[in-house]
């Protein structure tokens, strides 16, 4: 019996419609394999959400074909959160009280996880989270279930503060989002200024759906500092770029991780945006490295098959396929057994899609600081800096 393909919002129904064709059709059309479902918890009305939920349904397709599952294949099962922790909550506690569900990815809605961290423990059931915040997955004795991949603030501070030592960049203005992402992010990188003895001429919070931030980054502007640095989702830090170049801002632009959003800007914002410098995986750039070691050759290949599939590509979608690469691996293991896949999954290493992945039982955030390094945007896509 198939678990039933519910979504109400029309974003994520192209790739619903996906998920039924795989469910039927994927892994050699084995009738008599077993299903092992993963579980989305994602949010209709994010672009980012829609990124991870191509980038799982192709990353399944792509597992179940390679056969390592023997007579297992995988099933994505998605759930329109709506950006809303009760939402979520619902989905999550119906995702584990389905024995067929092995494990669930969340979205980036980080409160969403926080919140559902109590019932993802005490219903005992995997959970990777692809959203931001450091506490999706911290503190460790109360994430016992949750695991998190992506950049962490930590290490996206680190990255930015250094180049802009390297760039002799004596003060900045921070403009972040007012929500847990952001103000962590606030918190994190004012530290690793003051530390660095660069000055903040001034901090300005923007609400995570605001569409208009020019004030904002008009009064950061107004302090004269020598850099902007953005701290905010892939939509607010274009405006951000945008509305800097009307007030002819002549400072530099710095964009924190978060800011990643597809390969090529957006037109309307490519002119604000060029030498604007992002910290991020190289898998956004990819097409400038080369192939070197098997892990950069397959993220080259991971990048062409997204990109034949769906267009372009959106630099969340290596983190969303190194989640099912995980799920794959501990159930090749495990099969559907829950606390076997969570001791799996505490000890992985791999050089994932999005770069080299370690987790352990002291911290469950896998993606390690190598993986991350300086973008700089030229010509209305993103370049590796150098």
């Amino acid at each position: 019996m198939r678990l039933p393909r519910r979504v109400t919002a029309p974003l994520l129904a192209s790739i619903l419609l996906a998920v039924s064709v795989a469910g039927c059709d994927s892994g050699g059309g084995s009738g008599d394999a077993t299903e092992v479902v993963i579980g989305a918890d994602l949010a209709s009305g994010s672009a980012i959400d829609s990124a991870y939920a191509r980038a799982l349904q192709l990353r399944i397709e792509q597992v179940n074909a390679s056969g390592q599952l023997g007579d297992r294949r995988l099933v994505l099962h998605v759930q329109d959160n709506r950006s809303d922790s009760t939402s979520s909550l619902r989905n999550i506690s119906v995702f584990a009280d389905d024995p067929r569900v092995a494990a669930i990815v969340t979205g980036s809605c980080g409160e969403c996880v926080v919140d559902a961290a109590k019932t993802i423990n005490d219903k005992r059931v995997p959970t990777i989270a692809l959203a931001a915040p450091a506490e999706v997955s911290a503190p460790v004795n109360q994430r016992r279930y949750v695991f998190k991949l992506g950049p962490n603030p930590i290490d996206s501070a680190a990255a930015l503060v250094a180049e802009l030592q390297r760039t002799r960049t004596k003060n900045v203005a921070l403009l972040y989002s007012d929500d847990l992402y952001g103000r962590g992010g606030h918190q994190v990188m004012s530290s690793a200024l003051d530390k660095a003895g660069i000055e903040i001429t001034e901090s300005r919070t923007v609400k995570p759906a605001a569409t208009d931030v020019s004030q904002a980054v008009g009064m950061l502007t107004e302090t004269k500092p020598d850099a902007l640095v953005v701290w905010t989702a892939p939509d607010q830090a274009t405006l951000a770029a945008t509305s800097a170049k009307a007030v002819k801002f002549g400072g530099r632009l710095y964009f924190d991780a978060a800011a990643a959003g597809d390969l090529f800007i957006p037109s309307g914002a490519a002119q604000a945006t060029n030498n604007a410098t992002m910290v991020f995986p190289q898998i956004l750039a990819i097409d400038d490295v080369i192939a070197t070691t098997p892990a950069k050759a397959a993220r080259k290949q991971w990048f062409r098959d997204y990109t034949s599939r769906y267009g372009s590509y959106s630099g969340a979608a290596a983190f969303a396929a190194d989640a099912v690469d995980l799920v794959a691996d501990a159930v090749a293991q495990a099969g559907g057994d829950r606390g076997r896949i969570r001791d799996i999954l505490e000890t992985s290493q791999m050089d994932g899609l999005s770069g080299p992945i370690r987790i352990t039982p002291d911290n469950h955030s896998g993606l390690m600081p190598q993986a991350l390094t300086l973008l700089v945007a030229r010509s209305g896509r993103w370049r590796l800096l150098g």
